[in-house]
C-alpha cells in the first residue's frame, strides 16, 4: 500500500461511485489538501481511481483511455490488455501505482505487476494508505446501514480519513447508473 491516499469503489443497485480524498503528500508534508485523484474515463462510462505519483496517474489514466478506446469500452478486455502493456513496460513497471476502474458492471483493481484483480464480492474494492480502513467501514455500513451507494463511499471515506494520516476529509465522488452507460 501507499502513503498517499485513498479510493475506494463501491457498485450497487444499478450504480458504481467512486471516492477518493484529495491529501497529496511528501514524505511526512502535506503538500496539496483538494485534489482530484478520481476520474471519468471513455466518454463518462468509466471510473477511475489512482494511488501513486500525481504525474504516473495522469500517464496512466491516458495509457488506459487508449486501450478503452481500442477496446470500444469493453472493460473487461481493456484491463487485460492494460495490465499486460503496464506490465512488461520496463519503466512504468517500476511506478509505485494501483489503480481501481469500473462500471456498473465490473469492478478492477490494477497494478503494475500484471495483476488484474477482481474483488471477490464483486462490490467494494480500494487502495492506498487508508484502503483497508475504507473497505472495512464499507463493508460494515452495507451490512448494517440502509445507504445509498454514493452516502456509503463518502461516510467510508470519512472513516478511513478519521484513522489514517495520509487521508483528509476533502472528499470527492463520482458516480455512474446503468442508463449513463
Amino acid at each position: 500500500m501507499f502513503d498517499a491516499t485513498t479510493i475506494l469503489a463501491y457498485k450497487a443497485d444499478g450504480k458504481a461511485v467512486i471516492g477518493g480524498d484529495g491529501q497529496v503528500t511528501f514524505g511526512h508534508t502535506v503538500l496539496k489538501n483538494n485534489a482530484t485523484k478520481i476520474r471519468k474515463l471513455h466518454q463518462g462510462q468509466i471510473l477511475a481511481g489512482f494511488a501513486g505519483s500525481t504525474a504516473d496517474a495522469f500517464n496512466l489514466f491516458d495509457m488506459f483511455e487508449e486501450f478503452l478506446a481500442a477496446r470500444k469500452g469493453d472493460i473487461v478486455k481493456a484491463v487485460i490488455d492494460f495490465s499486460k502493456a503496464w506490465r512488461k513496460d520496463k519503466v512504468l513497471r517500476r511506478l509505485e501505482a494501483m489503480m481501481i476502474v469500473l462500471n456498473t458492471e465490473h469492478i478492477f483493481i490494477l497494478t503494475g505487476n500484471g495483476d488484474v484483480v477482481e474483488p471477490e464480492d464483486g462490490e467494494i474494492a480500494s487502495i492506498g494508505s487508508g484502503g483497508n480502513y475504507a473497505i472495512a467501514s464499507a463493508r460494515a455500513l452495507k451490512k448494517h446501514a440502509e445507504m445509498d451507494p454514493e452516502n456509503l463511499v463518502e461516510e467510508s471515506l470519512h472513516i478511513a480519513a478519521d484513522l489514517c494520516i495520509y487521508t483528509n476529509h476533502e472528499i470527492k465522488t463520482l458516480t455512474l447508473t446503468k442508463s449513463t452507460q
